[in-house]
């Protein structure tokens, strides 16, 4: 399975941005910051790259019921979908 880049624009995105928020949480343990707002941060990090993940797996799914892409089967799915969980 292929996935159109075009389509998956605003998760490049999202990845970007928590690229760029580890980067803030690896300053923010190398300045010895409060820990409490590092694992905030460290949170907020997770949760995007989680959300990217589950809008890659939904444009995966729907281009293989679109599409009837053949070289993914229903349990290949689920276990992408919780490798996630």
């Amino acid at each position: 399975m292929e996935l159109n880049p075009a389509e998956l624009t605003p998760v490049i995105n999202r990845l970007k941005r928590a690229q760029g928020q580890l980067a803030a949480v690896t300053r923010m343990l190398e300045e010895g910051r409060d820990c409490k707002d590092v694992v905030t941060q460290l949170a907020a990090v997770s949760k995007a790259l989680d959300r990217a993940g589950f809008a890659i797996i939904a444009t995966g799914l729907e281009q293989c019921i679109v599409q009837k892409d053949e070289t993914m089967d229903r349990k290949d799915l689920e276990k992408l979908f919780l490798s996630l969980a």
